[in-house]
């Protein structure tokens, strides 16, 4: 075993939402693990002699380094460890494997400092890594954003000619997925938008800043840049730049939704049953889950409640399935009709719309389809489909010729 009896993981207090050991096992750790501890716990665990190489996560990237040997020159003036590693000679070194990650990203997402004046938001150790590194790309101006002292969120009019705007703090972090530390309109000049977070791979921001036309990124490329870091000063190899492209790819394309909409009737159950099958992705689907919570049938819920009712539960059933990571998503023909269902699906999601010929299209056991008919609806809603998908799929061959098709696209997009 590479590991060679050390240990080898992320220590944090609460890591449930941690995508660090397949990232560390991708890139050739499969030892990797996450290590949960409470404050009192950290001293006796950071003097144990078979720590082989340390992550180290919020709230401990400042609290670990009086236990430190010794401290890299540049996380010292950060103020702020990432990476922990104990040597032959039993000492334990520090270092901040999070600036170089972080300009992996910024690079990848094609975004300069160069005089430009940066908006950091936060004041944790990953804000601190990001400010540290932002200083060293000759920015015109770095200001740190936080709820107390001189630049504050109720005070952020003097700062309306920002450039770039990078987020360091949890806010729209799963499970609070929908929520926004700011709105990016207040920044008239903006011209690049970072968000640490990668889960959801797409934030309220990063969302807001796609409609604005705004470069941006998540934070997963940083994340698998400081990983491929931290796994060479852990064995002394360099990991490559094609490698961590690689994991990257790969991990976006295995924790992407691949969601499914279209006129009902159109198909997204079967096709959702075929690519499970196809994939071995659990399919989702969230007019079932409706019923279910409901305790009735979709139909009987239209009959009883009224269609604004049911489209309430939707609205809540989508945003809950958004959520989730890998998944198969088979939605109803109207989930279109609420523009909150776009942010839902799409955050995690890339959305195919189905396309089968009208005439095909059954009515029964669809309320709207037998009121109001086919035509009539896609007129209604063709607009809406075209404004959520992402990639348009014909459906008028084999239930496994469709199926197919939609997964080689998504094969061949997910990654990006």
């Amino acid at each position: 075993m590479r590991n060679g009896g050390k240990i080898y993981g992320l220590i944090g207090r609460a890591l449930g939402h941690s995508w660090s050991r397949p990232i560390h096992y991708a890139l050739g750790c499969p030892d990797y693990r996450l290590i949960e501890l409470e404050p009192n716990a950290l001293p006796a665990f950071l003097a144990r002699d078979d720590i082989g190489g340390l992550n180290v996560a919020m709230p401990y990237k400042k609290a670990v380094l009086p236990y430190c040997d010794w401290v890299d020159e540049y996380a010292a003036a950060i103020g702020s460890v990432n990476t922990l590693t104990r040597g032959p000679d039993g000492k334990l070194r520090a270092w901040n494997t999070d600036a170089l990650g972080f300009r992996a990203m910024a690079r990848l997402a094609g975004i300069s400092f160069r005089g430009r004046k940066a908006l950091i938001l936060g004041s944790g150790g990953a804000a601190l890594s990001v400010q540290a590194e932002v200083r060293r790309r000759n920015p015109r101006d770095v200001v740190l954003i936080s709820r107390t002292g001189e630049n504050r969120y109720d005070n952020l009019t003097r700062h309306a000619d920002a450039e770039i705007l990078i987020n360091a703090t949890p806010v729209g972090m799963y499970p609070e997925n929908g929520n926004a530390p700011l709105d990016l309109t207040a920044f008239p000049s903006l011209c690049g938008v970072l968000d640490l977070i990668y889960n959801p791979r797409r934030t309220a921001l990063l969302l807001q800043a796609e409609s604005l036309g705004v470069a941006c990124s998540d934070g997963l490329p940083m994340l698998v840049a400081q990983a491929a870091v931290a796994e060479g000063l852990f064995f002394g190899a360099e990991i490559s730049e094609a490698l961590q492209f690689h994991v990257l790819s790969c991990l976006r394309q295995d924790r992407t939704n691949l969601v499914l909409i279209g006129m009902p009737g159109c198909g997204k159950s079967t096709i959702g049953r075929a690519l499970s099958l196809l994939t071995g992705r659990e399919a989702v689907d969230i007019d079932a889950r409706i019923a279910r919570r409901a305790g009735k049938t979709v139909p009987e819920i239209f009959a009883t409640d009224g269609e604004a009712a049911f489209r309430d539960m939707e609205r809540r059933e989508t945003a809950n399935a958004g959520k989730e990571t890998g998944k198969i998503l088979i939605t109803g023909g109207g989930v279109v009709k609420d523009e909150r269902n776009y942010a839902a699906l799409k955050q995690n999601g890339r959305i195919y719309h189905l396309l089968r010929d009208l005439s095909l299209l059954p009515t029964a056991g669809r309320p709207l389809s037998q009121r109001t008919g086919p035509e009539r609806l896609w007129k209604e809603r063709e607009v809406l489909y075209r404004r959520f998908r992402d990639c348009a799929v014909d459906n008028n061959g084999s239930v496994q010729d469709t199926a197919q098709a939609v997964w080689e696209e998504f094969c061949a997009h997910s990654g990006d």
